[in-house]
């Protein structure tokens, strides 16, 4: 399985550097950028078809904008800042990414964690993908009404307190356009949590001005 994994990763690598060739940019495999994902369930397309999430979109995007870049998706449904920070080291050594985008803390939020603990993890994942060379985008993310507004507003300002210690690019508010409509739950689930598929081409339409200046 080790092997087959090798030749996939080589073969990926040889179509990419091909690709900018022929695109006039440099041929080496280490010239290719790599995006790094990590995020939860809104970026692991949870309940949607396969290359239905913006992250998919992503590397359609990258295509039509004749961006050579490949976009590795390490998210996983359910996984809070914990979670990312513990499995961010071997990310970043197998992949050694480019850019590393980190869409993580709603899971924190929605199981009560401390919002200190949040703001702790998000700053240590900035700063371990940034001592590795890599650029990091923040997606920010925003709690609903019911919470309470005071909590919704120290959670919502958790996202650019840590982007501006560790001058990091941020996202303010990635569901932005999907949950503020004027029928909030018309792109969204059944489970009035998980974005539908309609809803992630804004999405992607809301990170991609960010992303898009980390990779020019």
């Amino acid at each position: 399985m080790k092997a087959w994994i090798l030749i996939r990763r080589d073969f990926i690598r040889t179509a990419l550097a091909a690709a900018g060739a022929a695109l006039g940019l440099p041929a080496k495999a280490a010239d290719v950028p790599t995006i790094l994902v990590l995020g939860d369930s809104l970026s692991a397309e949870y309940g949607l078809p396969r290359g239905a999430g913006w992250v998919a979109l992503l590397q359609k995007k990258l295509a039509d904008e004749r961006i050579v870049a490949q976009v590795v998706n390490a998210s996983i449904s359910g996984d809070t800042t914990s979670g990312g920070r513990a499995r961010l080291p071997a990310l970043l050594k197998a992949h050694q990414p480019t850019v590393v985008v980190i869409e993580l803390g709603a899971n924190d939020a929605l199981r009560g964690l401390p919002l200190e603990a949040t703001e702790a993890n998000l700053g240590v994942m900035t700063q371990a993908a940034q001592q590795a060379g890599a650029k990091v985008l923040l997606i920010g993310m925003q709690m609903p009404p019911n919470y309470g507004a005071r909590y919704a507003d120290q959670f919502a300002a958790v996202f650019p307190a840590v982007a501006s210690k560790r001058q990091a690019a941020l996202v303010s508010f990635m569901l932005k356009g999907v949950a503020d409509r004027p029928d909030p739950l018309e792109w969204f689930q059944p489970d009035r949590i998980h974005p539908t598929a309609e809803a992630h081409p804004t999405i992607l339409g809301n990170v991609w001005p960010e992303l898009r200046k980390l990779i020019k």
